[in-house]
């Protein structure tokens, strides 16, 4: 097993509003695998990183499993809401033939929703809704506006993109993953408090892109988290599976993000950097460092249950944030008073005024109340 620290500060939070507005990220249960470890050529934990941030996405279609258990109430009844990513086991369908021309589908039991991007422009389409959400003046690269992160390509990047002096970076056995045979990265953290235990990224041999992504809690030997592919194909999909047609009837919202900066995923911010006047996300900020960083934002956001603003969705929203705040425990310290929300991997304080939420162990919540008071 080998090990390599690297220069860059990890930084592990997720917001609240996030969480119940596009669905989240942290989930669980691990793909199994009844094949044996593949033979590969020795690959050290840096000499894996250098090939993941040199690697050039390829042409694919495959199907991603993504599994959440957190502990958390059925969010929403509708298995292809995005609130839905929450809790229990979702498939999606992706299509990628370049970073301007890709599809990706969340089925549901009645429904379905399609994302789709071409050259600057993205749609995505609800049909429970019967509604379009046209996106444009985007960056050339996408950033994931409509949706969350849905593929391990994307969860990688992300945590990859963060680590930094508060991690151990090792490798692991080799695996397959969707019949490809896989190097394993392990990203871990040194000090206590956090409620990750480690984080484990299975990269394809040959395109030494992410193909799995489990997130393991403090205290589990099962993931917490898993996005991964369950098949894939490296060749480019055909046309008709990628182009996006308009709906016949279908009611169209159009949204334009020209002179907006994106600093990540679900991030579009307009001026320089800065979220509009008035937004309570604008007053966010963070508390400590590395893997027991906390994320403090206004009580305020709890208003704002949809990204979108359409009626449907805010009712789907406000419902899943009401079915979260009724697993809410009441709790008290030196810091005040609060509601504590606990999952397998992220806990949320929430006080009269301000929101706490991190991947970090209680106590790390309300140290950074009583510093704020």
């Amino acid at each position: 097993m080998g090990s390599a620290k690297l220069p860059r500060r990890l930084r592990w939070a997720v917001p609240a509003a996030a969480l119940v507005a596009v669905g989240g990220v942290i989930a669980a249960a691990q793909m199994p695998t009844a094949q044996a470890s593949p033979t590969l050529p020795a690959r050290t934990a840096a000499q894996l990183l250098t090939e993941v941030a040199a690697a050039k996405a390829p042409v694919l279609s495959g199907t991603v499993v993504e599994t959440a258990a957190l502990g958390l109430p059925n969010l929403s009844g509708n298995s292809a809401s995005l609130t839905s990513l929450l809790a229990g086991t979702h498939t999606l369908h992706v299509w990628y033939g370049g970073q301007n021309d890709f599809r990706v589908a969340l089925p549901g039991r009645m429904s379905e929703t399609d994302l789709y991007r071409h050259g600057g422009t993205e749609y995505l389409w609800q049909s429970a809704l019967n509604t379009v959400t046209k996106i444009t003046g985007l960056p050339a690269k996408p950033t994931g506006v409509a949706l969350p992160a849905f593929t391990p390509q994307q969860v990688a990047a992300a945590v990859l993109a963060a680590i930094g002096p508060s991690t151990v970076v090792s490798t692991q056995s080799n695996v397959y993953v969707a019949g490809q045979a896989a190097y394993q990265l392990v990203l871990a953290p040194k000090a206590s408090g956090s409620t990750v235990s480690d984080v484990t990224i299975a990269i394809d041999a040959h395109n030494s892109i992410p193909l799995r992504v489990q997130v393991f809690g403090s205290d589990a030997s099962s993931p917490a988290f898993s996005v991964a592919f369950s098949s894939v194909t490296f060749a480019a999909p055909a046309h008709g599976l990628v182009s996006y047609e308009p709906v016949p009837g279908a009611k169209v919202n159009a949204i334009n993000l020209a002179g907006r900066t994106f600093n990540g995923p679900m991030s579009p911010t307009a001026g320089k950097g800065k979220l509009p006047d008035g937004s309570p996300l604008a007053e966010a900020h963070v508390a400590g460092s590395g893997w027991t960083t906390v994320l403090e934002l206004p009580a305020s956001v709890l208003n704002q249950a949809s990204l979108t603003g359409s009626a449907a969705q805010a009712s789907e929203g406000a419902a899943a944030l009401q079915a979260l705040l009724d697993t809410a425990s009441p709790v008290h310290g030196a810091w005040g008073t609060g509601q504590l929300i606990t999952s397998g991997l992220v806990n949320v304080l929430i006080t009269s005024d301000t929101i706490y939420v991190g991947a970090v162990e209680p106590s790390v919540l309300y140290a950074a109340a009583a510093a704020s008071n």
